[in-house]
C-alpha cells in the first residue's frame, strides 16, 4: 500500500486513506445505532414508557454534546492541526464504544454516550483536511468522493451490525466496532499527511476580533450552517417513523422489517452514486446551480412521500431523496471551504458539524411529535415545507449563489 501511495500526489494519497478511514468509521458509527434501543432494554426491567424515554436520551445525549463541543475541537484543529483531531476522535471512539459492551446499567451507558459525543469529529475533520490540502478547483469533486465513503459505510453498517448481533451478541458488536475504529486510528496515524502551519496567536489589539469578523462573507457561512441544520432535520425526522409508515402501507402483512431496512438504505445508495458526479458538475458549472437543484429536487420528492399508498412508490421516492442529499451536503461543504480562509477551515467545518447535530436532535423530536397530530404523512409534508422555507432564505439572502450570478 505504501508503494502505491508513494506514486500519487499528497492530496491524492490523503483522499484514498481518508476515504478508507471514513468508510470504516461510517460502518462503526452506524452498525450499533439500529440496536441501541434493544440494548437499553437489556439493561433493566423497564416499562414501555421508561424504555422509550431512556432510549431517546441515549440517542440524544451524544448529539447534544457534539453540538456543544464541535466548535471547541474545530478551533483546536485550526491551532494544532486536523490530523491531531482525527487521531483524538478515532482512538477515543474506539475505546468508548468498545466499553459500551461491558456496561450493566443505563446510567453507565448514558455516561459513555456522553463521552462518545466528546470524541466525535472524525468525518468533519477529514473533510476539513481534504478541503485545505486539495486544489481549490477540485474541492467539489474531492468532497463529493469523500462523501461516498461514509455514506457507503452507513449503508453497510446496519446490515453488518445485524449479522454480528445475530451471530454473537449486541455486546460483542460494540467490542468489534471498537476494533474497527482502532484500525481507523492507525490508518490515520501512519498514512495521513498534513502540511499544517500553526496559526499565530493574535496580537493584543486583535484579541477581541471574532471568528465571523475574520471571514470575507459571514452571511454566506451563517445561511449555509442554518441550511445544514434544516436538511439534516428533514433526514432525521423520517428515521423514527419510517418502519411504522412501512408497516401501515403494507397493512401489517409481510416482511415489514426487511422492507423498512431496504427503504431506509435507499437514500444512501443514491447519494453514493450521485455525490461525486454532482460535485464534479459543480466544479464545472457552478456550486450555486447544484445547491438550487438539490433544494428544489428535495422539495418535489418529499411532498408526495406523505401521500403515497404503495410501499414501492415510497421506495422510489426515498431513493430520489439520496440524489438531493448528494447535491446538498457536499456542495455546502465545498462553498464553506471556498468562503473560509485555510486557517479557519477546521472551525467552520466544526460549526457545520454542530448544526448537523442540532438538526439530528430537532429531526428526531419533530418526527416523534408530528405524527401525534397529523399522522405519519405529516412528517413528510413538514419536511418539504421546511426545505421550501430554507430554499427561499438562500434565494433572498445569498443572491451571489443564484445560478445567473454564480462565480464559483
Amino acid at each position: 500500500m505504501t508503494y502505491m501511495l508513494a506514486k500519487l500526489e499528497k492530496w491524492q494519497r490523503n483522499l484514498i486513506v481518508l476515504w478508507i478511514g471514513c468508510f470504516i468509521a461510517g460502518i462503526g458509527f452506524s452498525e450499533i445505532a439500529p440496536f441501541l434501543s434493544l440494548y437499553v432494554g437489556e439493561l433493566g426491567n423497564f416499562s414501555k414508557g421508561q424504555l422509550t424515554i431512556y432510549s431517546g436520551l441515549t440517542y440524544a445525549i451524544t448529539f447534544l454534546v457534539v453540538a456543544v463541543v464541535s466548535p471547541i475541537w474545530g478551533h483546536l484543529a485550526d491551532r494544532r492541526g486536523r490530523k491531531l483531531m482525527l487521531l483524538r476522535s478515532s482512538l477515543g471512539m474506539a475505546i468508548i464504544i468498545a466499553a459500551c459492551g461491558f456496561v450493566h446499567n443505563i446510567w453507565s451507558l448514558l455516561l459513555l454516550r456522553f463521552l462518545q459525543g466528546l470524541c466525535a469529529g472524525y468525518i468533519p475533520n477529514a473533510s476539513a483536511l481534504i478541503a485545505t490540502e486539495s486544489p481549490k478547483d477540485k474541492s467539489g469533486s474531492v468532497l463529493g468522493i469523500l462523501t461516498t465513503s461514509y455514506v457507503s459505510g452507513n449503508l453497510i453498517g446496519p446490515v453488518l451490525g445485524g449479522f454480528l448481533a445475530q451471530v454473537f451478541s449486541i455486546r460483542i458488536t460494540f467490542v468489534l466496532t471498537g476494533i474497527l475504529l482502532l484500525i481507523v486510528f492507525f490508518l490515520s496515524l501512519f498514512f495521513v499527511h498534513e502540511n499544517f502551519i500553526p496559526v499565530p496567536k493574535p496580537k493584543k489589539k486583535e484579541k477581541h476580533s471574532s471568528t465571523l469578523a475574520q471571514l470575507k462573507n459571514p452571511r454566506i457561512i451563517i445561511v449555509l450552517l442554518f441550511s445544514t441544520m434544516i436538511i439534516q432535520m428533514g433526514n432525521n425526522s423520517i428515521t423514527p417513523i419510517i418502519s411504522l409508515y412501512v408497516k401501515e402501507l403494507m397493512h401489517g402483512i409481510g416482511p415489514i422489517t426487511v422492507v423498512a431496512g431496504i427503504i431506509a438504505a435507499l437514500p444512501g445508495l443514491s447519494t453514493l452514486i450521485a455525490a461525486p458526479r454532482l460535485g464534479e458538475l459543480g466544479d464545472r458549472k457552478g456550486n450555486g446551480k447544484i445547491l438550487m437543484f438539490g433544494f428544489l429536487f428535495a422539495i418535489v420528492m418529499y411532498f408526495p412521500q406523505g401521500l403515497v399508498t404503495s410501499v414501492w412508490l415510497l421506495g422510489i421516492l426515498r431513493f430520489m431523496i439520496g440524489i438531493s442529499d448528494g447535491a446538498l451536503f457536499p456542495t455546502i461543504q465545498t462553498i464553506l471551504s471556498k468562503e473560509s480562509p485555510s486557517r479557519l477551515t477546521g472551525t467552520v467545518f466544526s460549526w457545520n458539524q454542530s448544526f448537523q447535530a442540532l438538526g439530528s436532535m430537532f429531526g428526531s423530536l419533530f418526527g416523534g411529535i408530528i405524527p401525534n397530530f397529523f399522522d405519519y404523512n405529516g412528517v413528510f409534508i413538514f419536511t418539504a415545507l421546511s426545505l421550501l422555507v430554507n430554499f427561499l432564505i438562500v434565494i433572498i439572502f445569498l443572491p451571489e449563489l443564484r445560478p445567473q450570478s454564480n462565480k464559483n
